[in-house]
């Protein structure tokens, strides 16, 4: 069975994109969503779906439905709609938490399919007004299940694919337990770090003194608690696992500085370099990379040089440029790095007036 009609429940940043990425895709899929009325009338006048789901149920008659809701909001909209799913529909969500779903699942008997997903990307502004079909460039999308040579999970993992990304199988729960060492645990350290910095005497506020090291460090200290609460409260277990084992590393690098025990500090240096230079820089993951504009160039003479002049035009300087993906016979997805967020904002609002798109 081929995929022909999908729906998307919540068109927020990934709802949104990827109902943008499926637009741009080579298939000819029928698109509806399910949101607030006027978000519905936007993504409708913009072209990006082609009807409005007057409740989430009304999607139950689609062959494929992405559920793109908070947590806690998909996993209530998850418990009622799986029970109700037909043979040949597939369900899926784009949670970051992923073993409540499938221990929801498990315990569910339904004649549909359901297939776990993470797309690991993202931008500091949500909401549909800053969804994008380049958001999944590059990015690793993980589905909790690989069951290739099952004809619809093949079929799901191809469209999966033609929005640019990079498909990696985890099982729910190893999925958890990573998430909360490399996604969760920094954002709560993050926010710790802050709090903890946030001081201030007569004279000073510590903050002022904060250089672009630590702004790098506690970007993510910006984000809506809103988000974060559901995630905490379902991942809890590994979230306290990954909490202890930083603890830990946080208790004996006191005792090594207590005790001036240089040569055990200066190893541990040594080994944080190493690893830290094992994570990629060619793509996205739970943590996307700082100050990256990801920009489709067509295969036309002279686009780079488009792009370059355009930018040197205004006093933006590229600080690295690598290609990431040739789409054959369109075009490839280029990575520019800036010094600052701003530059990334103003840089892409340039190249979007002159053609682009970027993401």
């Amino acid at each position: 069975m081929r995929i022909k009609n999908i729906s998307i429940i919540g068109l927020g940043l990934i709802g949104g994109s990827i109902a943008k990425a499926l637009q741009k895709s080579k298939y000819n899929f029928t698109i509806a969503a399910f949101d607030k009325s006027e978000v519905l009338s936007k993504a409708i006048d913009e072209k990006v779906i082609h009807s409005k789901l007057n409740s989430y149920t009304d999607s139950l008659n689609s062959d494929l439905i992405f559920l793109c809701l908070p947590v806690s909001k998909s996993i209530e909209v998850f418990e009622n709609l799986a029970p109700k799913l037909n043979a040949n529909t597939i369900l899926s969500d784009v949670c970051s938490v992923k073993n409540v779903f499938k221990e929801k699942w498990d315990n569910i008997n339904s004649k549909g399919t359901y297939y776990g997903g993470h797309p690991m990307t993202g931008k500091e502004k949500g909401g549909f007004e800053n969804s994008d079909s380049l958001l999944f460039e590059n990015s690793v999308y993980i589905l909790t299940d690989n069951l290739v040579g099952n004809s619809t999970f093949d079929n799901f993992s191809e469209i999966i694919t033609s929005f640019g990304s990079k498909i990696l199988h985890i099982p729910a729960k190893q999925h958890d337990v990573i998430a909360a060492s490399v996604s969760h645990l920094p954002q709560l350290v993050s926010v710790a770090l802050v709090n903890a910095a946030s001081l201030k005497t007569d004279n000073y506020n510590f903050l002022d003194l904060a250089a672009g090291g630590f702004r790098d460090m506690t970007r993510i200290a910006s984000s809506e608690f809103t988000i974060w609460e559901s995630i905490i409260a379902n991942n809890k277990s590994q979230i306290l696992t990954a909490i202890d084992k930083f603890s830990y590393d946080l208790t004996t690098l006191t005792k090594w500085i207590s005790e001036e025990d240089f040569t055990s500090i200066h190893s541990y240096f040594e080994s944080a370099r190493i690893c830290r230079d094992e994570v990629p820089q060619n793509s996205k993951g739970f943590l996307h990379p700082l100050f990256d504009l990801f920009v489709f160039v067509t295969d036309k003479p002279g686009a780079i040089s488009k792009i370059s002049t355009a930018l040197f035009d205004v006093g933006i300087n590229i600080k690295d440029m690598e290609l990431l993906k040739i789409r054959e016979g369109s075009g490839g997805t280029f990575r520019l790095s800036f010094e600052s967020s701003e530059e990334v904002e103003k840089a892409s609002s340039i190249l979007k007036s002159i053609g682009f798109e970027t993401a």
